[in-house]
């Protein structure tokens, strides 16, 4: 199977300049221990890093296939991506989302113009395959994809150069695209950090995998129990690949953690994150006798959070 390497990913930042922004590495004073930067992926135009990856493979197609459209499936964060870039180039799109997707993502979705399908959770690629099959559409993936993880990896690429002496990376992990192009950026670029998986207990599927060393199937209604809707994902066979060179260990956290850094990057780092987005910043917060020391950079992945939600969270 052939994985990518730094190569693809220096192409990608090449095709997304001027599409996703160089995202800043937030040195956080507040932070006890290890000391903490954030890489505020929250802050791109979007919300969230998943523009890079859809940009990126959007950007890659010939001129006359990008023409045809594209067509993508999501729980909100890539579909607003895809969305995005097949506004800015002028192509149309399709994107089937869960039913049980925030209003939010849903709403910012459709507001660049995509046509939206929402669809039971465990029917939503099937439903992409098929429309594709009949409208003819490019399928951009959320993470099985090379150019998509490519795109992801140019996070990694920023991280390395904006701060060489990193020695922990911490990435949200759950199709496991973000995690494979990080990683093999880092591993490239600073081989002796240490790249660390981050992914809910309800949703540790890629745990378990690594562990046995084999990919391994958890129920969607599992999945679909954590709190982080972006992260009820699994790895694909081409991302597994990727984790198992390059990911160096993983930690699951609890619901509550979650919440409790949702909390924390709000009224610490004044950064508004998702569930998801948070992951990093938990493991940072409450497992650091399983992570390694040294100076950790921890990846806000995305801030779409439902406004209710944020309030309720940030009452708790």
């Amino acid at each position: 199977m052939q994985l990518i390497s730094l190569e693809h990913i220096r192409a990608a930042a090449g095709r997304i300049a001027g599409a996703a922004i160089r995202t800043p590495l937030l040195p956080q004073h507040w932070a006890t221990g290890a000391p903490l930067w954030l890489k505020a992926e929250n802050l791109q135009p979007i919300g969230a890093f998943k523009i890079r990856g859809a940009y990126n493979a959007i950007a890659a197609l010939s001129e006359p296939r990008r023409q045809r459209g594209v067509v993508a499936y999501s729980s909100g964060n890539h579909a607003q991506a895809v969305a995005a870039a097949a506004k800015m180039f002028g192509v149309p799109a399709m994107i089937v989302v869960p039913d049980s997707t925030p209003r939010t993502k849903v709403e910012a979705t459709a507001a660049h113009g995509a046509k939206v399908i929402e669809v039971p959770i465990a029917q939503r690629e099937l439903a992409a395959h098929t429309l594709a099959d009949q409208h003819g559409f490019n399928l951009i993936p959320p993470f099985d994809h090379h150019e998509v993880i490519a795109g992801q990896g140019t996070i990694g690429l920023e991280i390395a150069e904006d701060l060489p002496g990193t020695q922990v990376v911490l990435v949200p992990v759950s199709g496991g695209g973000l995690a494979s192009g990080i990683g093999t950026a880092i591993k490239s670029l600073l081989p002796s950090a240490r790249v660390y998986a981050v992914e809910p207990e309800l949703a540790a599927d890629t745990a378990e995998g690594l562990l046995s060393g084999t990919r391994v199937d958890w129920p969607v209604e599992w999945r679909a129990r954590t709190i982080a809707d972006g992260l009820r994902a699994q790895p694909s066979e081409l991302t597994f690949a990727h984790l198992k060179r390059v990911i160096d260990g993983i930690v699951t956290v609890s619901e509550d953690e979650i919440r409790a850094a949702v909390r924390v990057l709000a009224t610490k780092a004044n950064l508004v994150a998702e569930p998801s987005g948070a992951v990093t910043t938990a493991a940072y917060l409450f497992r650091r006798d399983e992570l390694p020391e040294g100076r950790t950079v921890a990846v806000v992945s995305g801030g779409n959070i439902d406004a209710a939600l944020l309030a309720e969270l940030l009452r708790a």
